[in-house]
């Protein structure tokens, strides 16, 4: 165990465990720290010591953001004040979907980002909600509540990219643009987000250090796992209607649904497309996908959200499961009920059984999925799940298909939307 090194906080359960097994380094980080606050702590530091960056000078970038920030900084030159300020006042005003558009190397800044911003104002039914991961589309295909945001590195200008929010910025879309001069620049940006959110978090008059949301879908998760123990299995549900590979659950307040029997070969078109239909102005879209993060998995869900975009000019959040429950699942359940879900399950392809436990991985897979899924119905969101049977690859791809083709979209656009995904490949795990 020599080779192990622990990042926890102290009297933690894995503390004791890695003193007991004599890991090579116990690295304490501090409890009162959230943890999407904690980018410039040890849960963040060390491992980028450990990746052979230059800590002392990340954090150094760090400090003059913090000294820019400081209470003797007057407002207008105050960086973390001015955004957060930006971010509340902009969502105050309508525009709460807050749309991230990075150059390469930062592709996945983004996803931090959503999780501190989602996960620390998505309460009280009010909050911003981060897309990331949309690729740049004409004035035409958005709504009036987006804010756009440019994290780019100085050495990756893009003339398209550039040019693409200039045409943003002529039709009335604000857009902030921030550069950095190297990868180091980003201790500045962790700051300047961290401040900014708090700051976003008074002027919308909530508290961006807790988050209540993330806590109903575990007990669910544990309410169901408990189950299995008693009984050997999870509680029945059975689906309100089952076509092909697909089986379909809404929640209670959507049994009105149409209802299909099995085989009709029409009936999951129909209910998707009366699913998608709920979508208006000032909605998101958000995709829950409990299946492998793999390069074709996304491929297939950036294909569906930028046809639900282009179609119904709204905001789109693209989310892998059980993963998102610590970011933007927070807002989804706690923030504006602005939301309709698309939750897609499949059963586990490898299932491992837990050491001492009555259950397996997939068992717990299947307990999240559900368990978020009766929180948003809880919460009265506009919610459909779909399972897929057979092989997941290939039931998404279909799904995708589906779905692009009720959203009207030709099969040359379907192209350009995945083509268009600036995020690199997934590498192999």
């Amino acid at each position: 165990m020599r080779h192990f090194v622990a990042i926890t906080d102290p009297g933690s359960r894995l503390d004791a465990e890695a003193r007991e097994a004599g890991f090579r380094a116990i690295c304490a980080g501090v409890p009162g720290i959230g943890g999407r606050y904690s980018a410039l702590s040890d849960f963040g530091m060390v491992p980028a010591a450990i990746m052979g960056l230059d800590v002392h000078r990340l954090l150094e970038r760090a400090r003059s953001m913090m000294e820019a920030c400081g209470p003797s900084t007057a407002r207008p030159g105050n960086p973390g004040l001015v955004l957060g300020l930006v971010l509340g006042l902009a969502a105050r005003a309508g525009r709460d979907k807050i749309t991230f558009v990075t150059s390469p190397t930062l592709w996945d800044l983004g996803a931090w980002l959503e999780q501190l911003l989602a996960e620390s104002t998505g309460k009280r039914g009010l909050g911003l909600i981060p897309s990331d991961g949309e690729a740049l589309g004409t004035p035409d295909r958005y709504g009036v509540d987006r804010l756009f945001v440019e994290l780019a590195l100085e050495a990756e200008a893009d003339a398209s990219r550039e040019s693409a929010l200039e045409r943003l910025s002529a039709a009335g879309h604000p857009v902030i643009r921030l550069r950095l001069r190297d990868r180091y620049d980003l201790g500045r940006e962790f700051f300047r987000w961290e401040f900014a959110t708090a700051v976003a978090g008074a002027v919308l008059g909530i508290n961006p250090f807790d988050q209540p949301d993330v806590e109903a879908s575990k007990v669910a998760t544990r309410a169901l796992t408990d189950e299995y123990e008693r009984r050997g299995s999870l509680p029945a549900d059975p689906p309100f209607a089952v076509d092909g590979r697909y089986r379909l659950y809404a929640a209670m307040q959507d049994a009105e649904r149409p209802r299909v029997t099995a085989g009709t070969g029409a009936g999951v078109r129909q209910i998707l497309r009366a699913h998608l239909a709920r979508l208006g102005e000032g909605d998101y879209f958000a995709l829950l996908a409990y299946v492998e993060m793999s390069d074709a998995h996304r491929r297939a869900l950036q294909a569906i959200r930028h046809a639900v975009r282009d179609r119904w000019r709204v905001a789109t959040c693209v989310g892998f499961g059980p993963r998102f429950l610590h970011s933007t699942g927070q807002a989804y359940k706690g923030g504006p009920a602005s939301g309709v879900f698309l939750q897609i399950t499949h059963d586990a392809v490898e299932d491992v059984q837990i050491p001492d436990r009555a259950y397996t991985f997939g068992v717990v897979q299947a307990a999240q999925a559900r368990g978020d899924f009766q929180v948003l119905a809880e919460r009265g969101r506009r919610a459909l799940r779909v399972h897929l049977a057979g092989d997941v690859t290939e039931a998404l791809q279909e799904l995708a298909a589906m779905l692009v083709d009720i959203a009207g979209t030709s099969p040359g656009q379907e192209a350009r939307a995945t083509l268009r995904d600036p995020r690199p490949p997934i590498p192999d795990s």
